[in-house]
């Protein structure tokens, strides 16, 4: 095993209550991926920042590699001493780093270099700052949310650039698909405390569920350990005479960790208030266009949104996926065509950029909208604070202004409220940012189980899959023209369908080809009649092209075998993609090449018949 270049152990903070870390650690050797989780609030960001050292344990150790580099991903990246964000991306470079990688990577993720730092939005921030930390290739990656404000196709870029890199990475992020496809190893950061499961993130909910009911079993045993001691306290013949001091010692200490056992944080439980029916149809798009400028938004464009669809809008930034469904709410008029919404809809929205959160006000007043200490959920009575604890806030918050509230704590709130007020259609733009793997968990069966309609837009794939019934998509993705499909399913459906309809039209536009390779193909044979054989060249293809089909077909064996190892992806994921893709070359490699033969062999078969 190589020896650590990045240890933290036993460490502890507290700001006063409850410590925030007891006892938490961190090893990080060469080449590791580690996905960091755990609820909002136990310390993931805290113990991220005491590994780069931006925050100072009150005790425990920490070791970094003297030769080790480190860089953290910044949350608010400070650009005041930069002109340009290029600028500002290649002061993360150290003495014989790459100058031309920062250009690499502003340009996959959508930027120039050129841009005013001071005009950048909280999205291209991210990507600046992204640009700056992967630059120069450290030994250690420390990357808090990294696909927060990324569209899909930079986050499936910055998956494969993270599987490749030889960095050893940290990271924190509520995108679980992104996990499993990036993480070979899981910390488990829980009530001060950490966890570590030698597996990827798609291993990790199946063994933190065994390891607390594990726990849960052990405090049973205790309580009865202690039920039993205490029976011979009060009724031991010998405990009548003379007390053992040593079992009483025991006894005190079990009570103790007993009382001080801290246990698994409850989960998020809640469901929306439900609103009278909708009319069966919610929404009728008719041949409805947007246009800025030059640019198209969405060309004519028709939809039929029925009650109990769930539906998820996906595609880059800027393609217009925030417009589009606000042309589907009435909230925006489209130029041409008509939209019309259904009879009784009782919209509910919860909006990307928690605008409508006020930070000096409380957690209460927001709840309740300034109504005293009750709100009305589903027809009957709560009292706030118990309202609160259904969403893993703590009583004594009640007071708190929002402003204290971690990203992920506002976003829990504003899903408090918007569940609380009587809805039909629950329009959810961008839902799961922040929020950790359990409140998605409740979020998706929210969803899944609503009996209305919801709209969503959302860059995560796994909760797309597991929720929507249809997906709208650019139909061309890589460069957006306003043109929007409706495709069935999910976004691994989506993806299905889109590879299928591609197919399809390679397959058809082949069709077309072959009369006119026919016909090439003949006057090459009348040509060729004349001269009553192949050239030399001809010949010498048709004889060399089996062997070289040959050839690639052991070669595409060879990589198939090394592949069929089912923890290849797990131990070498930069191995795997790197055969795949080498798989992928030859295989079409071979395909040219029996075409080829097969046209020689047809004109030769012509000339000598």
């Amino acid at each position: 095993m190589a020896p650590p270049i990045l240890k933290l152990d036993d460490i502890f903070l507290s700001f006063g209550g409850a410590p925030l870390l007891a006892g938490a650690g961190l090893q990080v050797e060469p080449g590791d991926k580690i996905c960091l989780v755990g609820r909002n609030g136990s310390g993931k960001s805290t113990l991220l920042k005491i590994a780069a050292g931006m925050v100072e344990a009150q005790s425990g150790e920490v070791f970094r590699h003297p030769s080790s580099t480190v860089r953290y991903l910044e949350q608010a990246p400070d650009f005041a001493d930069y002109k340009t964000v290029a600028a500002y991306a290649e002061a993360g470079l150290g003495p014989g780093d790459d100058p031309y990688r920062v250009t690499y990577l502003l340009s996959h993720l959508g930027l120039t270099g050129e841009e005013d730092p001071k005009n950048l939005s909280g999205g291209e921030a991210r990507r600046a700052a992204l640009a700056r930390v992967l630059a120069p290739e450290p030994d250690i990656l420390l990357l808090d949310e990294p696909t927060n404000h990324l569209d899909l196709p930079t986050i499936e870029w910055l998956e494969g650039e993270l599987q490749k890199t030889r960095s050893a990475l940290v990271l924190i992020s509520h995108d679980r698909r992104f996990l499993e496809k990036v993480s070979t190893a899981t910390v488990w950061l829980d009530r001060g405390t950490s966890r570590r499961l030698d597996r990827g993130f798609a291993f990790f909910e199946a063994w933190r569920d065994q390891v607390l009911e594990a726990e849960e079993l052990e405090q049973h045993k205790l309580g009865k350990a202690i039920e039993r001691e205490e029976h011979w306290l009060r009724y031991g013949v010998t405990a009548r005479r003379k007390r053992n001091m040593r079992r009483l010692g025991e006894l005190h200490d079990m009570r103790s960790r007993h009382r001080g056992h801290r246990g698994a944080l409850g989960s998020v439980q809640a469901t929306a208030a439900y609103a009278q029916e909708s009319g069966k149809l919610v929404i009728e798009a008719e041949k409805i266009t947007k246009a800025y400028d030059e640019r198209v938004i969405v060309a004519p464009f028709s939809i039929r949104v029925h009650r109990g669809d769930c539906i998820g809008l996906v595609g880059p930034n800027g393609a217009g996926k925030t417009t589009l469904l606000k042309m589907l709410t009435g909230q925006l008029a489209p130029e041409s065509g008509t939209v019309k919404l259904g009879t009784n809809l009782e919209i509910a929205t919860l909006d990307q950029k928690r605008e409508e959160l006020d930070p000096e006000d409380t957690l209460a007043n927001y709840l309740t909208d300034g109504r005293g200490e009750n709100l009305l959920v589903n027809g009957e009575q709560r009292h706030v604070t118990g309202y609160m604890k259904e969403f893993l806030f703590q009583p004594e918050q009640a007071r708190t202004p929002i402003r204290n509230l971690s990203g992920g704590e506002r976003a829990r709130l504003m899903l408090a409220r918007i569940l609380s007020r009587p809805t039909n259609l629950l329009i959810l733009d961008e839902p799961t940012n922040d929020l950790d793997i359990e409140t998605l968990d409740l979020l998706q069966e929210i969803v899944a189980g609503f009996s209305g309609t919801v709209i969503l837009v959302s860059h995560d794939r796994d909760f797309l899959d597991r929720t929507v019934t249809s997906t709208i998509a650019p139909a061309n993705p890589e460069d957006p023209d306003g043109r929007w499909i409706e495709y069935a399913g999910g976004y691994s459906d989506m993806l299905t369908q889109r590879k299928g309809a591609m197919e399809e039209r390679k397959r058809a536009e082949k069709a077309a080809e072959k009369p006119r390779a026919a016909e090439t193909a003949s006057s090459a044979a009348d040509a060729s009649k004349g001269k009553a054989k192949l050239s030399y060249k001809q010949k010498f293809a048709l004889e060399n092209l089996p062997k070289e089909m040959a050839k690639a077909e052991a070669e595409i064996a060879v990589r198939e075998k090394k592949m069929a190892d089912p923890t290849l992806f797990t131990k070498d994921p930069a191995t795997f993609n790197r055969l795949a893709a080498e798989m992928e070359k030859l295989r079409e490699s071979l395909i040219r090449m029996e075409e080829e033969w097969l046209e020689l062999e047809m004109l030769r078969e012509e000339l000598e018949g």
